[in-house]
């Protein structure tokens, strides 16, 4: 690939994307979305991030399954969500779940 085409994708990328984002912006109040549409969208958010997350937690190389102790990941990622249920705290669940994940890197190496 062309030093060209991948600056060309890149800004027909960053084209779409300012579109999209743009539109919603200028459209603003002039579109009224359905009750239950704009319920659905309340999900995206919880969506996305799942898919985010899941993956990086279960297949920490990219290709192997790893549902065991050792993986620190999956460590702390069940003690976040421990802490977020339990404390109702989002920045004591990011933080707990980080030091379980550095405390298990560390116990591990």
């Amino acid at each position: 690939m062309s030093d060209s085409s991948v600056w060309l994708t890149i800004a027909g990328m960053a084209l779409v994307t300012f579109g999209v984002r743009f539109a919603l912006f200028a459209l603003g109040d002039r579109v009224r979305f359905a009750p239950r549409l704009r319920r659905a969208l309340d999900y995206v958010p919880v969506a996305v991030l799942t898919a985010i997350i899941v993956p990086l937690v279960l297949l920490p190389d990219g290709r192997h399954w790893e549902l065991n102790w050792r993986n620190p990941w999956l460590a702390g990622t069940l003690a976040s969500a421990v802490l977020a249920l339990r404390s109702r705290q989002l920045l004591a669940a990011i933080g707990g779940g980080m030091l379980v994940y550095l405390g298990w890197r560390w116990w591990l190496s």
